[in-house]
């Protein structure tokens, strides 16, 4: 059974008559990638802050590795490596340099510190660029750096706030990459706003939206939402609306114009193969029946938008305006 690196209560975060995070609940094991997944302003850097030690929480608590957060502090955090969204970097140092820093802060032993700083740059890419200065790296450099510095002392959690923000296709690519393999020895929280971070990278997801949890499963499961449940059918003569309805499994059919129809069926019965079989013997013409798959977009909003009951391990209550 993987180890519980966080587990999460109750934790919400007040700013005066604002509830910025309400009654949050979750837990993190050894070898996961959880993707915290919401819209601008919905809590997640707020709650990473709390996470991380950074932000006291108005109520609730967080237990790194068994560890109370707020009772014991400088041993929690001895166990969480944090990139926040703007990365603590001193642009006027080199790379070798702001890394030996990142390792004496963290009380790595001086005996150590030069191997803990290669085996940083080495995990993270940056063994080409240890003596150039950091203001002179690209910005998707300086992510690896920051990252760098979030591992240097091998803690048991890693915690990345909106990592990829600003950077082009080939270095997210890169830095999507590097995230898969902390997953493999440490359990990493990647907070975004970009879907695509959190389809490619996790294991597991939890959506956040006006401070409360509205979603929290596998990503197989997330992806199992945009299964077909619909088909477009292209014909060249079109049949009455109420032949189509009268198909075994088609719940419902839309006339799109041009010939072109949406098929609704149940997920689990698709009428596909009678289709195709009754355009044959019908002369429509077909010349397209493919299924109609919803996008990841399309389910984030279904989610953050739609009245429901919080998930199992979050209150129902609403969110204090």
């Amino acid at each position: 059974m993987a180890t519980t690196l966080i587990h999460v209560e109750h934790l919400s975060r007040h700013y005066g008559a604002l509830q910025a995070v309400a009654d949050v609940n979750f837990e993190l094991s050894q070898g996961e990638v959880l993707g915290f997944l919401g819209p601008n302003g919905a809590g997640k850097s707020t709650t990473m802050q709390m996470i991380s030690g950074n932000l006291a929480p108005s109520q609730g608590s967080v237990k790194i590795c068994g560890i109370d957060l707020l009772e014991q502090p400088k041993l929690a955090k001895a166990e969480i490596g944090y990139l926040p969204e703007q990365p603590p970097l001193y642009r006027e140092l080199t790379v070798d340099e702001y890394l030996t820093f990142a390792a004496r802060i963290n009380r790595i032993a001086k005996n150590k510190i030069t191997s803990a700083v290669e085996r940083a740059k080495q995990r993270c890419g940056l063994e080409e660029v240890a003596k150039r200065l950091i203001n002179n790296l690209s910005k998707g450099y300086q992510q690896r750096v920051g990252i760098a510095q979030a591992i240097i002392h091998s803690p048991s959690i890693v915690v990345l706030d909106e990592p990829t923000v600003g950077l082009d296709p080939i270095q997210i690519r890169e830095i999507r990459k590097l995230i898969r393999e902390l997953g493999k020895e440490h359990g990493v929280i990647l907070s975004t706003h970009i879907l695509p971070e959190v389809q490619m990278t996790c294991d597991h997801v939890q959506i956040i939206n006006k401070g409360q949890l509205v979603f929290a499963d596998k990503i197989e499961n997330l992806n199992q939402r945009m299964q077909a449940s619909s088909l477009i059918m292209s014909v060249q003569q079109s049949p009455p609306v109420d032949m189509l309805t009268a198909i075994e499994h088609v719940t419902a059919a839309d006339d799109l114009g041009d010939g072109r129809w949406r098929i609704h069926y149940p997920p689990e019965n698709s009428p596909a193969a009678i289709l195709a079989t009754q355009a044959a013997n019908n002369n429509w013409g077909l010349y397209e029946l493919s299924p109609e798959h919803k996008s990841l977009e399309q389910i984030f909003v279904d989610i953050t938008t739609a009245e429901q009951p919080a998930p199992e391990n979050t209150p129902s209550e609403e969110h204090a305006a």
